[in-house]
């Protein structure tokens, strides 16, 4: 979907998906996949219109699952699905500091400090 904020984000969109439907039984049966986009689909490119061509796992969970009057995954009409996103091109460190930097930061201003984090991990590093 065309957002107000397309133009801070980075295109085509490159990070894996992991989508997780939580199992509210306590059976901890959580249904757990995920898909890599194509970066050379239209559906991973800045929204040119309204919205994109749909992408992602069409067959995650099949309705009736969830329809089932006895659903671990849903109850009281409510169902409880994460979506995680895995920056793999990101050393484990330096995530929160990224999470917390401010979206409304230019593109090119966020890489720049992402990148002085980095190498500040790296000397701390080296000098221990």
């Amino acid at each position: 979907m065309r957002g107000l904020y397309d133009s801070l984000l980075d295109f085509p969109f490159k990070f894996k998906v992991i989508f997780c439907l939580y199992d509210q039984s306590g059976a901890g049966k959580h249904l757990i996949d995920s898909f890599r986009p194509d970066t050379r689909s239209s559906s991973f490119q800045q929204p040119r219109s309204d919205m994109n061509i749909a992408s992602g796992i069409p067959r995650f969970i099949p309705l009736s699952t969830i329809q089932h009057p006895n659903s671990p995954y849903l109850k009281n009409d409510t169902m409880f699905l994460k979506v995680m996103i895995d920056f793999e091109d990101l050393p484990k460190a330096v995530l929160p500091f990224v999470m917390g930097l401010n979206p409304g930061i230019p593109v090119g201003v966020r890489q720049s400090l992402i990148q002085a984090k980095l190498q500040q991990q790296l000397y701390h590093k080296d000098i221990r």
